[in-house]
């Protein structure tokens, strides 16, 4: 061969690994793995619901577009998926240009009084200086699932007024997500194992945000041989799943506090053994039943057998109407008092319903507070109503930092033993206990306050 076909079979061949890295997707060669869902040219594959907001086609992007006095507007793949990892390229250039990515998500044409409602997993580009972009939020239906409050390390992964890749990955009950290779978002959840992928033009409030553009390109989703990948740093998971526990949480030390089956690991306070009445477990629920709403009157709290000392403590809670009860922590059974056992309280309460709500001092007997002590500062919209689950946490850092939070949203942090801690408490009731909430370790406590409240999915990691 001549060595000026060399060089031009050398050239040619650079020339199609530079269009592969770099040209428009319809120029792109089609792989055995992934498949373009959008050719570049045509919204072909595509169907507009819900709304009247524009979605164009421009520069091999599909652009969505701002009107006003419409709904959210949602453009949906015809073809619907279950397993599957999918990229996309993302740019917003507003901070009012609120979009989101629908995956394995529905459409009810009789929704919303006949206008239609989309619900399903939304994937999150959030442009503000909120910064949740890669959160998952379940659109038309349960809301927030994973805010980035989460993950705060990954809150700067989005670039506003640049593309931006998303890498999502929906397997199994698993679905995680990636933002320019940063990992972001991480679920376990039954809800959906099937359904379309879309993209939305959310509804402005504001008529001076019509036009704002948000631009989707290089869709591609791959549907075969699929292989998760695994985070390499340690995230939260939030985990739908009843009692059960991830392989990534186990190899991260989360361990479950209820087995779904019966009241193993727990006892009464103050005694040996699980109550034989008044606390039941059913359908894998672990429930405290109703006895006239005085606190420990009847059955009485339980604990765990195990102490704690610096932990993460996840756990889902039901309320029924006009409920009290709590999630105590550091109880030491050391005080041999009447009534429930002495630790800091996560307050269980129906704030609408229940008196306790407007006793103490500015709202820090509410839902969520550490009770009678620092109210929770919380949204509406992170509160499920009665009969609705709720994700409770509390975090206890080796520094003796504690972090409240509810369904994903921090509510109130404070340092145990410091001097604004123990001020609040010589203005409680806690001040009559020496000492109050500083055990160096303590057991986790349920509390039974006479009323009906359910649990599930109570997990622990113990934190170095």
């Amino acid at each position: 061969m001549k060595k000026t076909q060399i060089i031009k079979l050398s050239v040619m061949s650079l020339m199609t690994s530079l269009c592969l890295a770099q040209c428009t997707p319809e120029k792109k060669q089609q792989s055995d793995e992934w498949d373009y869902l959008f050719d570049g040219k045509t919204l072909n594959g595509w169907t507009k619901i819900t709304g009247t907001a524009d979605f164009i086609v421009e520069d091999s992007a599909i652009v969505g577009i701002t009107r006003s006095k419409t709904p959210n507007t949602f453009l949906v793949s015809e073809k619907q998926y279950d397993d599957f990892i999918l990229e996309v390229d993302v740019k917003v250039e507003d901070d009012f240009g609120n979009s989101g990515v629908q995956i394995r998500s529905h459409y009810d044409p009789d929704g919303k009084n006949g206008k239609g409602l989309v619900y399903g997993y939304q994937v999150e580009i959030d442009p503000t200086e909120r910064n949740w972009s890669g959160g998952i939020f379940d659109e038309g239906r349960r809301k927030w699932l994973y805010p980035l409050s989460l993950n705060p390390e990954s809150q700067k992964a989005f670039k506003k007024g640049q593309y931006n890749t998303f890498h999502i990955e929906a397997i199994g009950h698993e679905i995680k997500t990636w933002i320019n290779g940063v990992e972001t978002s991480y679920i376990a959840d039954d809800a959906d194992a099937r359904g379309f992928i879309g993209f939305q033009v959310h509804k402005i409030a504001n008529p001076k945000h019509e036009g704002i553009r948000t631009y989707f390109k290089n869709i591609r989703i791959k549907t075969k041989n699929l292989k998760s990948t695994p985070f390499k740093k340690d995230v939260f998971v939030v985990n739908n799943l009843k009692n059960e526990l991830t392989t990534y949480e186990k190899d991260h030390g989360w361990q479950l506090l209820f087995n779904g089956k019966n009241g193993q690991g727990w006892v009464g306070a103050y005694k040996d053994q699980f109550p034989a009445s008044g606390w039941t477990v059913n359908n894998e629920i672990l429930s405290i039943e109703a006895s006239g709403g005085e606190e420990s009157a009847n059955v009485g709290d339980i604990v765990t057998k195990n102490e704690y000392s610096t932990f993460d403590l996840a756990f889902d809670f039901q309320l029924t109407e006009g409920a009290n009860s709590g999630v105590k922590y550091f109880v030491t059974l050391s005080e041999n008092n009447p009534g429930s056992a002495i630790g800091p309280e996560y307050q269980i309460l129906d704030d609408k319903r229940h008196p306790d709500a407007k006793k103490g001092r500015n709202g820090n007997r509410t839902l969520a507070s550490l009770y009678d002590l620092i109210a929770a500062k919380k949204q509406s919209r992170f509160v499920k109503p009665v009969g609705e689950w709720n994700k409770g946490r509390v975090i206890v850092y080796p520094d003796n930092k504690v972090e409240h939070y509810l369904n994903g949203a921090k509510v109130l942090e404070y340092h145990r033993g410091s001097e604004a801690f123990r001020n609040l408490v010589t203005q409680s009731k806690h001040k009559i206990w020496k000492n109050f909430g500083e055990a160096t370790e303590g057991h986790i406590l349920l509390q039974d306050h006479g009323n009906k409240v359910s649990f599930k999915n109570i997990k622990i990691k113990e934190l170095k």
